[in-house]
């Protein structure tokens, strides 16, 4: 199969979607891989790199006429004009929030399979899972840096020092991210607060830390004392496919002290606070009641290289079967049948139709 790798046009999104270990890889399996010039620069990877591994480097247009795109992010609209029919497109998409992209794969009949909704029998997200680590440490990370005084925040240290409080944060979901922010939390000293809406998760949390945590279930009580209590509030719910879950309501906003912080990591489906939009690297912020939204949608593309090592490890294993055998490997992986979103014409992920206030049709008959 012909494979493409192009840059990603997103604003500030330096991660690419294969380094040259995987074009080497595709290639000694008898693939053809095309990387667009530049594709790698972002994450520190040359175009010398890729061309020795094997690719072939072109532009934005060769890279597109492969049976095979594989990318990090969403394309954007500049993007759609490369869609057509029997396009593989093998990425991020987070279409719950992206009615008019999931329009266009839709009419372009375009087969998307998308990193995020392929999901192992167990319920975990293997391809989504690396960058929700990568995601929940950056949100302490920001949280951190924008409740200093010249980002206009509170002034609060999150670890404080002997003789003064540590800062306070909310963690609103137990899961990947939930986990990745509290351990960040909890290594700068603060004081954290874990929110889960079901008991199992907070009691593997508080067998692993003890006292060290406090862990609620959530609830819109729980929830509202928690953001007026806090610091730092980080949205980190999922429900795969599906839009966020809105926890955190304008009246609970408003509870917050001015110059508190928000980091709605969620906000790739949606987000999960009433008063938060997608924010960009170049313009992460804005506040609304006095409280500092930062809601940038590609969080892990501001640390490429270590976000690109970590998500070309898991998708490869993924673009090996797909390269190898297109859409039919859906037959037999359920894994990768719940990653399939779009096919033949047809809106096929449950969650994702459901998002849309749509039916989904089934798998089968896109194959």
């Amino acid at each position: 199969m012909l494979i493409g790798v192009p840059k990603e046009i997103k604003t500030e999104e330096y991660r690419v979607a294969m380094t040259p270990a995987g074009v080497r890889i595709l290639v000694a399996a008898g693939h053809q891989v095309r990387v667009e010039t530049g594709a790698g620069l972002g994450a520190g990877i040359t175009d010398e790199a890729y061309a020795s591994a094997g690719a072939r480097l072109t532009d934005a247009v060769g890279a597109w006429e492969a049976a095979m795109v594989v990318k990090v992010k969403e394309p954007l609209p500049p993007e759609y004009g490369y869609f057509r029919p029997g396009l593989l497109l093998y990425t991020y998409l987070h279409l719950a929030a992206q009615p008019e992209l999931t329009h266009r794969l839709i009419q372009d009949r375009v087969t998307a399979v998308a990193y995020e909704t392929i999901q192992l029998p167990d319920g975990s997200l293997p391809l989504l899972e690396p960058m929700s680590r990568v995601a929940g440490r950056m949100a302490v990370q920001a949280g951190a840096h924008y409740l200093e005084r010249p980002q206009g925040g509170r002034g609060v240290l999150l670890g404080g020092v002997p003789g003064v409080a540590p800062g306070r944060v909310a963690i609103l979901g137990a899961g990947t991210v939930g986990h990745a922010a509290l351990k960040m939390a909890l290594g700068l000293r603060a004081q954290v607060t874990v929110l889960n809406r079901t008991a199992p998760r907070l009691n593997h949390l508080d067998d692993l830390y003890g006292g060290r945590v406090t862990t609620l279930l959530s609830l819109p009580e729980t929830v509202a004392e928690a953001c007026a209590a806090s610091d730092l509030v980080i949205g980190a719910v999922l429900s795969p496919g599906a839009r966020a879950p809105q926890l955190v309501s304008e009246e609970m906003v408003g509870s917050m002290q001015p110059g508190s912080v928000i980091v709605d990591v969620a906000i790739d489906q949606g987000g999960c606070v009433a008063t938060m939009r997608p924010t960009t690297h170049a313009d992460p912020v804005f506040t609304v009641h006095g409280v500092i939204h930062y809601g940038v949608a590609n969080m892990p593309g501001a640390v490429a290289r270590t976000s690109t090592l970590a998500l070309t490890g898991a998708t490869l294993p993924y673009a090996l079967v797909l390269a190898h055998e297109g859409l039919a490997a859906a037959r037999r992986d359920p894994a990768l049948a719940l990653g399939v979103n779009t096919a033949g014409g047809l809106l096929v992920h449950p969650a994702v139709a459901a998002a849309l206030g749509q039916s989904a049709a089934p798998l089968e008959q896109a194959l």
